[in-house]
């Protein structure tokens, strides 16, 4: 996004609202709707809610940049209208299009953030208004909870659901895990899809469930890998959250110890292998040392699985003198090697000494297997 290709107070907004907002906000593309082609002064945003994106159009006008844009919402939103207009004479109240100021770089965000507001109320009422009395009965078990996010979805070609993200766990990760640099809020939410049924079913089956959580926290906690509760017959979603939540809790803070405990390998790799030239401070899941075999000089990169030390690390070797001669003179490097010695029982001192031992014989097969690489190469 270069600054010369946008009007300066809409590129001053729009870096505003990247760099600021609370949600991971995305521009999806740009356009321009002026004369001059290479201003640009339209977009598309992508808002993260309910677990997903929504699409909104944003449309500047580089002739008069001081106006309020005006937002293009998507097709299946035509219903939504945030900013009723009243009567003649009814009293209009403020909102951040009516005051807006373009000299202000945050009315953007604001105006964004406000809409997104509104829109997370109109689906509630929309949800609301579902003739469903299972799905009534469910959302008022767990309406208390604060940030819950729901979405109705419908069409022509699809089957009426209502989705909800239901956000888990009061603990502050941002601050359980020393050091991390994480600009947005860390959360892990529960998404719960139920089917609209018109009629009343003495046995409800299943909704369907997902955990979801941000991208970054899968550096330390594997989603993927955590096995949901058995949802019972008869159960509802109240007495399904508390479980779900204790065994969450309970992966989570041995997932913060395991941290340590990667550390403490990484600190035991020292001493056969000297001072890591490179490492991951944080959540310690990489680590790369040089070593040399008489003139032999190579990296070793040592890789941390998540669930170490249950499973063993992936160590790639990477040669400092061979290199492919294309594309672009890249270092020789091996396949990741998970061959060797181990268990989870070991202290890590002898980890880290199993790991040196091994690689003593394979960096000679290695040395041998870049020669044949410059050989072929010829």
């Amino acid at each position: 996004m270069a600054v010369d290709s946008m009007p300066p107070i809409v590129f001053t907004q729009l870096n505003y609202l990247l760099t600021h907002s609370p949600h991971s906000i995305k521009v999806e593309q740009m356009w321009s709707g002026s004369k001059n082609p290479a201003l640009l002064d339209r977009f598309t945003l992508l808002i993260p809610f309910c677990l997903d994106y929504i699409k909104w159009d944003v449309i500047y006008n580089a002739q008069f940049p001081l106006l309020a844009p005006d937002i293009v919402f998507g097709p299946e939103d035509e219903n939504f209208r945030p900013y009723h207009a009243g009567g003649e004479g009814d009293l209009k109240p403020k909102n951040s299009l009516s005051d807006w100021n373009c000299k202000d770089p945050t009315r953007l965000l604001s105006l964004i953030l406000e809409l997104r507001s509104l829109y997370m109320a109109y689906q509630k009422k929309r949800v609301g208004e579902v003739d469903d009395e299972r799905l009534k009965f469910e959302i008022n078990t767990i309406y208390s909870r604060e940030g819950i996010e729901m979405y109705m979805s419908s069409g022509v070609d699809k089957p009426e659901e209502v989705k909800l993200a239901v956000p888990l766990l009061e603990m502050d990760l941002n601050k359980m895990v020393a050091g991390a640099t994480w600009r947005h809020q860390q959360k892990i939410y529960l998404q719960v899809i139920y089917p609209v049924s018109r009629k009343y079913l003495a046995m409800a089956s299943a909704p369907r469930l997902k955990l979801v959580s941000s991208p970054e926290l899968k550096a330390f906690f594997s989603i993927d890998e955590f096995r949901l509760p058995s949802w019972l017959d008869g159960m509802c979603m109240a007495e399904y959250l508390p479980t779900l939540e204790e065994m969450l809790e309970s992966q989570i803070r041995d997932a913060i110890s395991s941290i340590e405990v990667r550390r403490r390998f990484i600190t035991a790799l020292a001493i056969p292998f000297g001072r890591p030239v490179e490492s991951d401070p944080i959540f310690c899941r990489k680590a790369t040392f040089l070593a040399c075999s008489g003139v032999f000089t190579f990296l070793v990169h040592i890789t941390l699985p998540l669930q170490f030390p249950r499973q063993q690390p992936a160590v790639m070797l990477q040669s400092s003198q061979h290199f492919h001669s294309h594309p672009g003179n890249a270092p020789i490097k091996s396949a990741m090697l998970q061959d060797y010695p181990w268990s989870p029982r070991w202290d890590v001192a002898e980890m880290a000494e199993r790991i040196f031992d091994f690689l003593v014989e394979e960096c000679l097969n290695f040395k041998k297997y870049c020669n044949e690489v410059l050989v072929q190469q010829r």
